[in-house]
């Protein structure tokens, strides 16, 4: 059979399998990556991808089949031999809660075996509490089971995208330090445990964020990347060997604190410039009411001209954290996202990839750099995808730590 440019890039995948049934846990799991990667595989497709004997791979196949994991799609015709059937997840298979608290408010959404968004609910709050949260989920999973028309068995998860260490960074959100300490002693996912009768996941927000798009977005092609995002405090994930890297404490990639060569002292981090809050801190200082342009996104364009230049601070200031991490490692793309609405993620992408192409770059690889795909809901879906991966994905950083 002919190569084609399928084929070629199937057969990039780093990811290899094994022959040996003592690792087909690991197999069916390479499998089901690479069908929700490529959006459907053949058997034949499968097996060059992997180098597993079509018999490994049909065995596979019929497993997840069996387990209702994969779907038959029409077989293709018009080609030599026997006609291909390609095998495409089943959206049904699995569902799974994700739960983002912010500092500013929290979303809970319901997914799909293929991340579809079937409900979400969202509250707003001046600042986080733990029993607030608690209740907020109580009442929102029942409440999304029902607009669903879904049973509780058919649920699979539940994730938990959360800043870690609320309390550090008061100062800088207005949130009240005594307020927050309260968050130093809880076991906020021990909590869940408790009401909730699911696997339960936690992860950083913006990391979870990183995982949303790289287990629903990024292609098998990406193997090393930057996710930068920009919500009340800027954070991000770093993509390694196509796995997200959490890192010792599980806030690798966590950008805000990376140092940029302007601002006054003290204020010199790529938080101090590319973070809602600043954005929120200058509108305030021009009279304006900052809390109602970041609950509505029909209210930018009324602020535009004081959005244009928080645009410009931020987009430098992220301009430089790129440079810095890819003195570090040779990433191939940036992934940029954040709370706002979609024009004004992309005006980001924009300023941030003309300002990175203005500076010295002698000595460092050029990635490509675009808009992430999911926007503020991204840190809740990311929860969500917490325990599918977990359960049906690869860590390949995991691996080599073994």
């Amino acid at each position: 059979m002919a190569d084609t440019g399928r084929d070629r890039q199937l057969q990039k995948s780093p990811n290899r399998g094994s022959n040996q049934i003592a690792v087909r846990s690991y197999n069916e799991r390479l499998i089901l990556q690479l069908v929700r990667r490529h959006g459907n595989l053949t058997k034949p497709e499968a097996s060059r991808a992997t180098g597993l004997s079509a018999n490994a791979v049909s065995v596979i196949f019929r497993a997840l089949e069996d387990e209702d994991l994969l779907i038959r799609e029409a077989p293709l015709r018009g080609q030599i031999g026997q006609p291909s059937t390609p095998m495409r997840l089943n959206p049904d298979a699995r569902h799974y809660f994700g739960l983002k608290i912010g500092r500013r408010s929290a979303d809970l959404v319901l997914i799909n075996f293929v991340g579809v968004v079937l409900s979400s609910i969202s509250i707003a709050y001046p600042y986080p509490m733990p029993d607030d949260i608690l209740e907020f989920v109580k009442t929102g999973t029942r409440q999304l089971l029902k607009d669903t028309r879904m049973t509780r068995k058919r649920v699979f998860g539940f994730g938990i995208a959360m800043p870690f260490e609320f309390w550090k960074w008061t100062d800088e959100t207005d949130m009240p330090r005594d307020a927050m300490d309260e968050w130093r002693t809880v076991d906020f996912p021990a909590l869940i445990s408790q009401i909730v009768p699911w696997q339960v996941e936690v992860a950083n927000d913006a990391t979870a964020a990183c995982g949303a798009e790289l287990t629903f977005s990024m292609s098998d092609e990406t193997q090393d990347s930057i996710y930068i995002f920009v919500g009340t405090l800027v954070g991000g994930g770093v993509v390694l060997n196509g796995s997200v890297f959490f890192g010792r404490s599980g806030n690798a990639g966590g950008f805000g604190p990376l140092r940029v060569p302007f601002g006054p002292e003290g204020a010199n981090r790529l938080i101090d410039h590319a973070s809602l809050f600043v954005l929120e801190r200058m509108l305030r200082e021009a009279g304006c009411e900052a809390a109602d342009l970041l609950a509505d996104p029909g209210l930018w364009s009324a602020h535009a001209d004081i959005v244009d230049r928080w645009l410009d601070r931020a987009a430098l200031a992220i301009a430089y954290a790129i440079a810095s991490s890819l003195s570090v490692i040779d990433f191939e793309a940036v992934v940029i996202d954040g709370s706002f609405p979609e024009d004004v993620r992309s005006a980001l992408v924009s300023k941030v990839t003309s300002a990175f192409f203005a500076m010295d770059l002698r000595g460092l690889p050029i990635p490509s750099i675009s808009a992430g795909r999911w926007g503020a809901i991204a840190r809740a879906v990311g929860a969500a995808a917490l325990p599918l991966n977990e359960s049906y994905s690869i860590n390949q950083n995991t691996l080599l730590r073994h």
